[in-house]
């Protein structure tokens, strides 16, 4: 019989992408979403259910008959979404633990995994942030950054009082086809949102902050290989592990970048503009114990990647 596994959010950017590569290594695979993002698809070959997973009955159903979940359904979005929505960010997503660590309990499966996020380091001044960095700094100051945080204290508790085994994955700012750009500044990630503007013509081409903020960014079929190898691990079984790309970089060379990618036909120009409350400066990982353990590395070179992605914000504004 296939392991079956439940992959929460599995219609989302991360999920769909899940989703696929766990049906290419022959598992059974349930999807559970209640497809509240615009782009949200159902994936071919896979059982979906639409359920709003704050709701205990739903998730005991989403549960059913379930070997291992990956834990992928949050309220998420870029900066802007986390500073216009941080109580229904909390709200909902603290809804979400509980049914889902309960029902994952009472229907005894074998191991949650649980997507975390880098925004967990949104207070550290470590850099590269290593995994046992996070018992030597403050929390985040983010309602979505402690959400987060909060859905690793879920994973602990209820190891310590239920027995349920976990595994921690704090992914490092994804990027891939599939994920649109938001309605408003900052509801999507950066790079979907400087594609956008770039391709609407904005000149000059408007940066939030200063343009010296970094991230590393990891594609998402890199992130979902290290999601499943950590779930496929027994070495993996109650840990915590980093999947990024080490290699930093600016904003400002990041939106110098994409203006060339996108063949725009005036010279490179910003206008910086006032950024949000909680803009993290840095955010760097440290994936070495993920490479150690795991044996994950970043497959995909950032450059070569953007004209697929290009081309596809391209077709999804048009």
């Amino acid at each position: 019989m296939k392991t079956k596994i439940l992959v929460t959010g599995g219609a989302g950017f991360i999920g769909s992408e899940v989703v696929k590569q766990l049906i290419e290594r022959g598992y059974q695979v349930r999807v559970a979403d209640d497809l509240s993002k615009k782009e949200a698809k159902v994936p071919k070959e896979c059982e979906f259910l639409k359920l709003d997973l704050t709701k205990k009955e739903a998730a005991l159903r989403a549960m059913e008959g379930i070997d291992y979940c990956i834990h992928l359904a949050a309220k998420i979005g870029g900066i802007g979404y986390f500073h216009k929505y941080p109580a229904t960010i909390l709200s909902e997503n603290n809804k979400m633990y509980s049914a889902v660590f309960e029902a994952a309990v009472a229907k005894k499966i074998k191991r949650i995994i649980y997507l975390s996020s880098s925004m967990v380091f949104e207070s550290t001044n470590r850099f590269p942030s290593k995994e046992s960095d996070l018992d030597k700094i403050p929390p985040p100051v983010s309602s979505y950054g402690f959400s987060k945080l909060v859905g690793e204290w879920y994973c602990r508790a209820f190891r310590d009082e239920y027995g349920l085994p976990y595994t921690i994955i704090r992914p490092f700012n994804a990027y891939g086809i599939n994920e649109a750009p938001g309605e408003e500044i900052g509801y999507a990630h950066v790079i979907p949102d400087l594609i956008k503007k770039i391709l609407s013509g904005q000149y000059p081409l408007e940066l939030l902050g200063n343009g010296r903020q970094t991230r590393c960014f990891t594609h998402v079929s890199d992130i979902t290989r290290g999601i499943i190898l950590a779930m496929e691990s027994d070495k993996a079984i109650n840990d915590d592990f980093n999947i990024g790309s080490e290699k930093e970089m600016r904003m400002l060379d990041l939106a110098e970048l994409l203006w060339r990618k996108c063949n725009a036909d005036k010279p490179f120009k910003v206008k910086y503009v006032k950024g949000f409350k909680y803009d993290i400066k840095r955010r760097v990982p440290s994936s070495k114990k993920t490479k150690k353990i795991l044996k994950w590395e970043p497959k995909k070179k950032f450059e070569q990647e953007l004209p697929e992605i290009i081309n596809w914000i391209s077709h999804s504004i048009s």
